[in-house]
């Protein structure tokens, strides 16, 4: 089988996200090198080995890795099958370099819950116009790494905010089609991002990203039943484009905005 290469690279609108690094090597070993930024590594299939500050670690599709910025390591698969992955590289806003020492010590994480947000995260990441649910996950994200690193700081359960809460919701139904980003909730309502996070799910059992297109999935609803097409809905109701909403819609209420609008029709005449 002939050495497979493929790789896929972007910088999201997302604060704290220098770029995110899909690929697919079957035979290709990185050198030592360096990164500026923290990197956040998960494997999808098979397998990485890697030195670390003169300490082999590895990458089993269970783990999480985080490599400290500055701090020298390679990378080279594990098997003739080689390895599918997929990396965020952070900047200091989720991860101070305070934190690089303990990351040193213990890059490969076992969490499962860890694991699973991450790659929640990559999947909000690949669909324009779902930034809001990539700030929040990876707000939830950065809230578990910083747990690992700081093992005898005991967070305790979260605190609950109701007012907090409120402001945001009250912040998110003013802004249904323009939206808003965490960081410029947080700067609003003057609160940490992952607080205002927690908060928010904690008074309303719905994250904020969630509540927010239900919001708009409700006005699209409307104007659907108003006569406008699918396209013309999705710039109403702040939708990245009719995909988005059609994605969204379809999630919620089952079927895709076309059929909703047509089903309505014919039952307004009676067919």
């Amino acid at each position: 089988m002939a050495p497979q290469r493929n790789v896929s690279a972007w910088r999201p609108r997302v604060p704290g996200v220098v770029e995110v690094f899909h690929a697919h090597f079957t035979e290709y070993a990185y050198p030592m090198h360096v990164h500026e930024a923290w990197t956040l590594l998960i494997v999808d299939a098979g397998a990485v080995r890697y030195d670390l500050d003169r300490h082999e670690h590895g990458t089993p599709h269970d783990t999480v890795s985080l490599l400290p910025p500055h701090v020298p390591h390679n990378g080279s698969p594990v098997g003739p099958g080689g390895f599918r992955k997929r990396v965020l590289y952070l900047d200091a806003t989720h991860l101070g370099d305070e934190l690089i020492g303990a990351a040193v010590d213990g890059p490969d994480l076992r969490d499962p819950v860890l694991r699973r947000r991450v790659g929640q995260v990559h999947t909000a990441l690949a669909l324009p116009g779902d930034e809001l649910e990539a700030e929040s996950r990876l707000a939830l994200v950065g809230e578990r790494l910083r747990a690992h690193l700081r093992p005898r700081l005991d967070v305790g359960a979260p605190r609950r905010d109701p007012a907090l809460a409120r402001r945001l919701r009250e912040l998110l139904d003013e802004r249904v089609p323009q939206g808003v980003t965490l960081d410029e909730a947080s700067a609003l309502v003057q609160a940490h991002p992952t607080h205002l996070v927690r908060a928010f799910s904690g008074a309303y059992g719905i994250a904020p990203h969630q509540y927010l297109m239900s919001r708009r999935v409700d006005r699209a609803r409307r104007l659907l039943l108003a006569g406008l097409k699918p396209a013309e809905v999705a710039a109403e109701t702040g939708f990245y484009d009719q995909a988005h909403l059609t994605r969204h819609f379809r999630k919620l209420v089952g079927v895709t905005p076309g059929r909703y609008g047509r089903g309505t029709s014919h039952g307004r005449n009676g067919k």
